[in-house]
């Protein structure tokens, strides 16, 4: 059963940076969760609800079974959840 959510309890800034950090590949859910308290389930809730069809499909194919995504099947060399030049300073 997917766990109830409504993106109504984030503001349009947080639901934005979530959508960013879930299309990254190297950001694993469990960094999501961490930052945001939503599970993987309700992530692909989140994304099938703000996504057109065809993105979120792209999307949901592309990390379905990918390593990067989950911190259990990363490897141990991997780290961090981000890239170094990801975050630029204004």
């Amino acid at each position: 059963m997917v766990p109830k959510f409504s993106p109504k309890t984030l503001s349009e800034s947080d639901i934005s940076r979530l959508i960013e950090m879930a299309w990254e590949d190297r950001t694993p859910f469990d960094a999501i969760e961490k930052l945001f308290g939503l599970s993987e389930s309700q992530v692909i809730l989140l994304m099938r609800h703000q996504l057109k069809r065809g993105s979120f499909e792209l999307w949901r194919k592309r990390v379905t079974g990918r390593a990067t995504k989950h911190v259990a099947l990363r490897s141990k060399l991997v780290a961090r959840a981000y890239c170094p030049t990801q975050y630029k300073n204004k």
